[in-house]
């Protein structure tokens, strides 16, 4: 199986033209089926497409990694280009995100920036918990079993029920899957429940211990050195062959990681194009 990932949107550009922005899409062209995972925060991953030459009418399926803005807020012009198509995600799309990092401070909203009644009448939604196969090879992850004992999530990320507001689990925050003859390519949104969790709960979904490749956003970003020097031991007990990072894993982490897997290691910004030819 042919495949081609291709980072429309992220918060740096690789070259000039390219348009930069706090945010992440990626798209994703394997096995005959295209993929767009997650859409940015506003127009970067049209104007980018555009850019590169990508016709977004060509996309089957939209795949939201979680309701963060960041991710999602590009959605309404992505579907003007693609037109009416499923998109997948967690029933947890529609909650609403909040963040506050003091009590004195007021909690800003930060999920998904549009009226749910609006979406469902331009793409169809496909919501679940469990884990969904696009197609022989491709899947998302579903709810990420949490398994190690360093990865955290922040506390000032909150979800606001009825007047209130709880800490976020992030049962939402789901990953995408492809399964290569030279084992997976696991595409992270933001790895709020851990990219080492996600790579777990991949290889356990799929039965294949090989991990090719990670690419996408590690929420590395702002951990501290522990937490990033026991990722680092455990890609490298994972044999990770490929490490593409972007978005929230930030130049603290990235340095890290580039010294630990030298030319294993790329960035992955806007315009980054990683192909992987079958065997």
């Amino acid at each position: 199986m042919n495949v081609t990932v291709t980072t429309l949107c992220e918060n740096t550009a690789g070259e000039p033209g390219f348009m930069a922005e706090w945010g992440l899409s990626i798209l994703v062209q394997a096995g005959g089926v295209t993929v767009l995972f997650d859409t940015g925060l506003t127009s970067a991953a049209v104007r980018n497409a555009d850019k590169l030459g990508v016709d977004l009418r060509t996309v089957d399926t939209i795949v939201l990694s979680h309701a963060h803005a960041d991710h999602t807020g590009g959605l309404r012009e992505v579907l003007r280009r693609t037109g009416e198509v499923e998109v997948v995600a967690h029933p947890g799309i529609w909650d609403l995100k909040c963040k506050r990092r003091s009590a004195e401070e007021k909690a800003e909203y930060n999920g998904t920036p549009f009226a749910r009644e609006e979406l469902e009448k331009a793409a169809k939604f496909t919501l679940t918990k469990e884990p969904l196969y696009l197609s022989e090879n491709l899947l998302t992850t579903g709810e990420v079993q949490v398994t190690t004992d360093f990865e955290t999530i922040e506390p000032y990320f909150y979800l606001k029920q009825g007047g209130d507001l709880q800490p976020d689990p992030f049962a939402d925050d789901l990953a995408f899957i492809l399964k290569t003859e030279k084992g997976l390519v696991v595409i992270l949104g933001c790895a709020h429940r851990g990219m080492i969790n996600t790579l777990r709960h991949a290889r356990i979904l799929t039965g294949d211990e090989r991990v090719y490749a990670v690419i996408g956003g590690t929420h590395l970003y702002p951990k501290t050195d522990e937490q990033i020097g026991k990722t680092i031991e455990s890609l490298k007990e994972i044999d990770v062959q490929r490490i593409g990072v972007s978005h929230c894993t930030g130049f603290h982490a990235s340095m890290r990681l580039a010294q630990a897997f030298g030319d294993a290691f790329f960035h992955n910004n806007a315009g980054t194009i990683f192909t992987l030819d079958s065997i």
